[in-house]
């Protein structure tokens, strides 16, 4: 059993997030321990500025907790737009495993 955090996204990642993003940063910011945190992003068919500054937001409330975040299978979308604003590289990836 896993022992930490899943956030999950999918379909179009924007501004339209906004509320729910603020109501999983909350929780996050207010678990007792540094428990990793994964983020799911391996369904997302499209992100925005908005999108990649939830994903930072969650690495760096990472850091100031000591939880260690993991981006899971993010979708080539997420990819190519974390790679064009240069961020990708900064971040934990977890790749799809391939068999």
């Amino acid at each position: 059993m896993y022992e930490g955090s899943i956030l999950t996204l999918w379909g179009e990642v924007d501004a339209q997030l906004r509320a729910a993003a603020s109501q999983a940063m909350a929780s996050l910011a207010s678990r007792p321990d540094p428990a990793p945190v994964i983020v799911d992003a391996r369904d997302v068919t499209f992100i925005d500025s908005s999108g990649v500054a939830f994903i930072l937001q969650v690495f760096v409330l990472g850091e100031e907790t000591g939880s260690t975040v993991t981006l899971r299978e993010p979708s080539a979308e997420v990819m190519r737009v974390l790679d064009m604003v240069g961020i990708s590289e900064r971040l934990l990836v977890e790749e799809k495993a391939t068999a």
